[in-house]
């Protein structure tokens, strides 16, 4: 009975409206940050924190971002990577022209570009939804990469339109190494999920919740569905300026707008099919699959011909990838169709009587 919940009373309001009401929820947590703040920096080379750590941060950030809308509020979305790329750009210009400009102020305006421009493009979720409102934000998804392409005001008139993200400065502390820059990732991402975590859990996630469920029922019962559903494309937005900010300033530090593609904002969707819809850790879990399965395919893939006799073509193994990938999410949605995070849930219920076999 590791999980066990029996006499974990609750005697005031503030203590049962916790976002981790269970002790071993509350354990887990900081054990995870502790794990994560100490001794990652502490075992981690470079490439582990500059190639996987840092990017599935951002990765998880951005599927955060995702499943606010497309989870809790329910409205589908394509331009993922369009509203990472509005983020991007709008720190790097907010740097670039206005002298002294705080990098983590810098990254909050770019959230907000982000979300004025997913306001702008959710104004036709008010008409349509569904899979019309997919190919809606597929047309922002489009029209940012051409927009950020032609006009080279966003990049400073690059001619390659690739923009050079500037360095990273908080209170005269320069972010120039993968361990400072890992840690300021951690720090925004750990901040803004919890903010998440308990933004579902107030009046703003139960409207999106029942927008989800049942939008003519919640326009009936008095949620003003203008708000709520542009508020969840606000929201969403902000988060993903947020996770493209990161991925230009901390991660590649060179950008160019059609890095944004739609392959990436069909990656951020995989991650939280993959991870569970409608699930905070879920977005975690599922970054955490995109991210660390290739490392897993091309570390078996060497023994693997070894114990075959075979000697597989140098471009094959990422044609494996994206077929074992379509394969998984076909998978994923017949056995389990809410992801890892349900596996999760099951798990804790069967922790709850372990060892006793019911």
């Amino acid at each position: 009975m590791l999980y066990r919940e029996a006499g974990q009373f609750k005697s005031t309001y503030t203590a049962d409206q916790q976002i981790f009401p269970i002790r071993q929820d509350r354990v887990a947590v900081f054990a995870l940050l502790a794990i994560a703040y100490v001794v990652v920096p502490l075992i981690a080379n470079e490439y582990w924190l500059s190639a996987i750590l840092i990017p599935f941060l951002i990765f998880a950030l951005a599927a955060i971002g995702l499943n606010l809308l497309t989870g809790y509020a329910g409205q589908l979305s394509l331009g993922t990577a369009a509203f990472m790329a509005v983020g991007a750009f709008a720190a790097y210009n907010f740097m670039l022209r206005v002298p002294g400009m705080p990098v983590l102020v810098a990254f909050v305006l770019a959230g907000v570009c982000a979300a004025l421009v997913g306001i702008l493009f959710g104004l036709p979720s008010l008409r349509i939804k569904g899979f019309y409102l997919a190919v809606a934000t597929l047309a922002a998804q489009f029209f940012i990469v051409w927009a950020l392409t032609k006009f080279g005001w966003f990049s400073n008139y690059s001619s390659s339109g690739v923009i050079n993200a500037q360095k990273i400065e908080i209170l005269g502390y320069t972010f120039d190494q993968p361990l400072p820059k890992y840690l300021l990732t951690l720090t925004i991402v750990a901040v803004l999920a919890l903010a998440a975590k308990n933004m579902v859990r107030s009046a703003i996630g139960r409207a999106w919740m029942a927008v989800r469920d049942m939008d003519v029922a919640a326009e009936v019962i008095g949620f003003p569905m203008l708000r709520t559903k542009l508020t969840a494309f606000a929201v969403s937005s902000f988060y993903c300026g947020i996770a493209g900010a990161l991925y230009a300033f901390c991660y590649l530090g060179t950008v160019e707008p059609e890095g944004f593609n739609l392959d990436l904002s069909f990656r951020i969707l995989f991650m939280i099919i993959l991870g569970g819809v409608g699930s905070i850790l879920g977005s975690f879990l599922g970054a955490a699959f995109i991210v660390l399965f290739p490392i897993f395919l091309n570390t078996v893939a060497g023994p693997l011909e070894h114990a075959l006799g075979v000697s597989l073509p140098p471009g094959i193994m990422s044609n494996l990838e994206l077929m074992i990938f379509g394969a998984l999410i076909i998978l994923f949605l017949i056995v389990e169709p809410h992801g890892l995070a349900r596996m999760w849930q099951i798990a804790k219920e069967k922790l709850r009587l372990w060892p006793f076999p019911h």
